[in-house]
């Protein structure tokens, strides 16, 4: 008989019936339709065989018919199991409320240890854990993963350059890398300031030296813009040269953009199914029926039990799958070359320094193309050309 086991789950007894009336009472069996298994026939008047738990109360007239005797020799099965617990029930009860305490206490947070932090630091990041809930006596199953917990507190604190979240049993482990502060700058020695690259000057700011350049001039590379030697002839001295000196340089940017282009996003629909984990089979407890979506994307979450101080094989799953559907988007030339100057825009801001503007721009050339816009454009930035450059006792300018 196939899938015995599943009567297990109501109970299953082992009978036997003796007497002279075996052929009779099969028969009778027979005709009932009552489901027996594992039947053997031990000499002429004795057989033993398993019947499910419920079918018992019918059995009973069976046999009573058939002028036989019937024993009970043995009871499997959860309902038999389950009276024998009853029987026990003050230890059972008292062991499993003892086993439930201790797995609660060590998936719980007991500790958060910062280190690499001054205690100004450490204390905003404990403000900011408390608002995400990583608190001492939290149950880590309800907690962000330690990336989450990282990304909070980088996101949130300025004074942070990076931070390793590691979760070792009961307890978080926080490295801090805190951002430095810049050191003051050292006294100079005499030194002018040069043309980083070609320009024309557009506005000069001099703290210190002399100007040798004016509005409008163009400057080469290494061209001097202001003199760390001041003073009139014979009566001359070096200074440190300081100061900005803004020209206006030039850039290129060339850049694509496809007509039409197909991408994944997301619909908002979404089904979250949940596991318990044993090992490597997968057991579901909420979230049941089939994913209906056709396209979608699975996000995986899975929080390990632990036990004391070892980490079990067994685990929480959540898996959240997200809706997708593919979008064309499409564009018009027009269209097509805003978007491709406002790439080209982002392209050179990357490569100017941050204090510098985009003055102008102009298109060179635009050229559509196996369904792309194609832009090469020309950037006029304003920017400070100046950098420091020391002066050689003894070695004229």
């Amino acid at each position: 008989m196939r899938n015995q086991w599943i009567y297990y789950y109501t109970g299953v007894v082992t009978v036997k019936i003796s007497g002279q009336g075996l052929e009779r009472f099969i028969n009778n069996l027979t005709r009932s339709g009552i489901k027996i298994w594992d039947l053997k026939k031990h000499g002429k008047e004795t057989l033993t065989f398993k019947i499910s738990l419920a079918e018992i109360k019918r059995l009973r007239p069976i046999v009573r018919k058939s002028g036989c005797k019937i024993e009970f020799l043995r009871r499997t099965g959860f309902p038999f199991f389950f009276k024998r617990i009853l029987k026990n029930s003050g230890f059972f009860v008292g062991a499993l409320i003892f086993a439930a305490v201790v797995f609660v206490l060590s998936n719980m947070v007991w500790g958060i240890e910062i280190n690499g932090a001054d205690p100004e630091t450490e204390h905003k990041i404990r403000q900011e854990l408390d608002k995400i809930g990583v608190q001492t006596g939290k149950l880590q199953f309800f907690l962000e993963d330690p990336e989450g917990i990282q990304r909070a507190i980088t996101d949130n604190l300025e004074e942070i350059t990076w931070v390793g979240v590691e979760l070792q049993g009961t307890t978080y482990h926080l490295q801090v890398v805190e951002k430095t502060i810049p050191e003051q700058p050292e006294k100079l020695g005499p030194q002018n300031l040069v043309a980083t690259k070609k320009a024309v000057i557009v506005d000069m700011f001099v703290e210190e030296g002399q100007p040798v350049v004016e509005i409008n001039d163009y400057v080469k590379p290494g061209q001097l813009l202001v003199s760390g030697s001041i003073g009139k002839e014979g009566k001359t001295k070096s200074v440190s040269a300081k100061g900005e000196v803004f020209g206006e340089t030039w850039y290129k940017s060339e850049v694509s953009v496809s007509l039409k282009t197909n991408f994944d996003v997301f619909t908002g629909n979404e089904k979250r199914k949940h596991y318990l984990k044993f090992g490597s089979f997968s057991l579901p407890i909420w979230g049941f029926g089939k994913n209906s979506f056709k396209a979608f994307e699975t996000e995986k979450e899975e929080k390990t039990f632990r036990f004391l101080k070892w980490e079990l094989p067994i685990s929480y799953v959540e898996k959240t799958h997200r809706e997708s559907e593919k979008v064309m988007r499409t564009y018009s030339n027009d269209e097509a070359v805003e978007v491709a100057k406002e790439m080209a825009r982002q392209d050179i801001k990357n490569d100017i320094p941050e204090d510098a503007t985009i003055k102008g721009e102009n298109v060179l050339r635009q050229t559509t193309q196996n369904g792309k816009v194609y832009l090469l454009i020309h950037f006029q930035v304003i920017e400070n050309i100046a950098k420091s450059y020391p002066i050689i006792q003894g070695v004229s300018e």
